[in-house]
């Protein structure tokens, strides 16, 4: 048996592969974990999650009930079940995984996406989930960061991954690198290293690795994915828990619920929408690999989706398309990734009849704690706090500040902050024990909590949350740019956009032209929701007598134009 160190309650690890346990913030830089507050929180020491969302629904009786609706067919539980498990008996018999590797896992929301991510969780690994549209730089900061050698991409976006994989940064190649197509692309090829086709050489049983209640289930990698990202890790017990709060005291979702929306399981408010909640109560979900608002509407009226999670920009966008799409099936409808803007709350409502439920998560936390539903809603407000959580309005010096007033938002609960080699910016976010979000919030005396702005240079536009200093560097990287400072500009539609003040070289001269070249440099290397919708042409930027940059003064600016 494995050692046990860094495990709680001395427990024993079912991780042979203890890399992800080592590069853990010491202990004294954890949150405050509380798992007594509610009673369904009380889990077993040994735990694997994968088991107690699907294996404990084939014994439910669920396993004839229908799990997926796509536009290809639909799956059940058992379905789900068989295709998990043969993904882990490729997993540990074909490709040598062990317990606590890490399996980089990229592809849109697709049962095969699903099977995969239940597959690696069964044979013990950890799942490092990433979106398609992310590029070889981002792919490579969390290949390189979480020490990945295995990786089962959809065909379709396997290119980036493969040549990621096979080289490290500094161009030496990786000698245990591993890649495995699945998804229609693999098949048509008639690939005989697919993955379904090492697939169909196994039975579909598979005995579950029966891992620690506190052994890392994921790898959530924020939105700064070169230098500034973080890799947030979250255990067995952390997928339920997010299970058992949110959707069980304030969602009160059903069985009969057939759940749709636009996040990617990369993202942890699609991963936990999308999947975990409807599976925790036996529901479906409709998977739509492009969920664009056109997509969303068409989706919800083709299948009678009954409960949608999405971001603020996708239900105003929704709102000129129900002359045309009957989504009468809703029931109930979910925001977070931004704040919720009143009146798209109030057109929704005249529209639909559905109050928007709001809510604030992060990565960080992995899923919604504070929230609001039926009656319970304040338009403008966020909500009050998710059962199993606790939070607080502070000062700097952690004290709580007067109902009324401005301060930076407190959380700690079942889950929390567990930043991946990365200590100093752990001793930021945590602090005595409590999670800093960087929001600050007003809580009224009927301890409502209001949003007020972010606490940090983090760009929120239209539900994704982009780093101004990463689309910098990129910035920096193109001939033509001196200088560059990169902050959000408020957006009527999007929240905010991001806006690129720019100094140029000299012979470089300011013109659409040269905005456009440089938007198009910035997509081809990063994520296309990334690039600056505004670009500035500046002759200096605003620095202190030190020489750092003022963003504040570009906001200032941003906020004029």
């Amino acid at each position: 048996m494995p050692d046990c160190d860094g495990l709680p309650g001395g427990v024993p690890s079912a991780h042979i592969d203890r890399f992800v346990e080592r590069s853990l913030p010491p202990r004294p830089l954890w949150p405050r974990m509380d798992y007594s507050t509610t009673p369904e929180l009380a889990y077993p020491d040994r735990l694997n999650c994968a088991v107690e969302l699907l294996d404990a629904a084939i014994v439910r009786g669920w396993g004839d009930r229908i799990v997926f609706h796509t536009p290809d067919g639909e799956w059940t539980y058992r379905d789900l079940n068989d295709r998990a498990n043969r993904i882990a008996r490729v997993l540990t018999e074909d490709l040598g995984l062990i317990a606590g590797n890490r399996v980089l896992l990229r592809g849109p929301n697709t049962p095969m996406m699903a099977a995969c991510w239940f597959g690696v969780l069964k044979a013990g690994g950890v799942v490092v989930c990433t979106m398609p549209l992310l590029r070889s730089r981002e792919l490579r900061f969390a290949v390189d960061k979480a020490r990945i050698r295995l990786a089962m991409t959809d065909a379709r976006y396997a290119t980036e991954c493969e040549q990621v994989m096979a080289s490290h940064a500094d161009g030496t190649p990786r000698k245990d690198a591993c890649v495995v197509r699945f998804g229609p692309g693999s098949i048509a090829a008639g690939d005989d290293r697919s993955l379904e086709a090492l697939m169909a050489k196994k039975n579909g049983t598979f005995e579950s690795v029966e891992t620690a209640a506190d052994d890392a289930a994921l790898i959530a990698f924020t939105s700064g994915t070169t230098g500034e990202g973080k890799g947030t890790v979250h255990l067995h017990r952390d997928v339920l828990a997010i299970c058992d709060c949110f959707p069980r005291y304030v969602l009160l979702a059903n069985a009969e619920d057939r759940f749709i929306g636009s996040p990617p399981f990369a993202f942890t408010f699609g991963l936990g929408g999308l999947l975990l909640f409807p599976m925790r109560i036996g529901a479906s979900t409709i998977l739509l690999e492009q969920a664009t608002p056109p997509h969303l509407a068409q989706g919800i009226q083709r299948y009678g989706a009954t409960v949608v999670f999405t971001a603020p920009t996708a239900y105003r966008a929704m709102l000129g398309l129900l002359k045309d799409h009957d989504v009468s099936s809703l029931r109930l409808c979910v925001s977070a990734g931004e704040t919720l803007p009143a009146p798209t709350f109030q057109a929704w409502r005249e529209a639909t009849g559905i109050r928007i439920i709001d809510g604030i998560g992060a990565t960080e936390m992995l899923h919604i704690f504070i929230s609001a539903s039926g009656d319970d809603i304040r338009p403008g407000a966020t909500g009050r706090v998710v059962p199993g959580y606790e939070a607080r309005v502070v000062d700097d010096a952690l004290r709580d500040v007067p109902d009324g007033t401005i301060g930076m938002l407190a959380v700690r609960g079942p889950t929390g902050c567990r930043y991946l080699n990365d200590t100093d910016r752990q001793r930021t976010y945590v602090r005595d024990g409590w999670n800093l979000t960087g929001d600050s919030y007003i809580r009224d005396a009927d301890g409502y909590f209001w949003y007020q702005a972010r606490t940090d240079d983090m760009i929120v536009s239209a539900g994704y949350n982009i780093s101004g200093p990463e689309i910098e560097a990129v910035l920096l990287e193109h001939p033509a740019v001196h200088e560059c400072g990169v902050v959000g500009a408020p957006d009527p539609e999007r929240g905010q956009v991001v806006c690129a003040h720019v100094v140029l070289h000299n012979g470089h001269e300011p013109s659409e032209e040269t905005a456009k070249l440089l938007q198009e440099w910035v997509k081809s290397q990063l994520a296309p929701y990334k690039y600056p919708r505004r670009v500035v042409f500046q002759t200096s930027m605003p620095r202190t007598s030190t020489g750092k940059l003022q963003r504040f003064r570009l906001r200032e600016a941003a906020a004029l134009t």
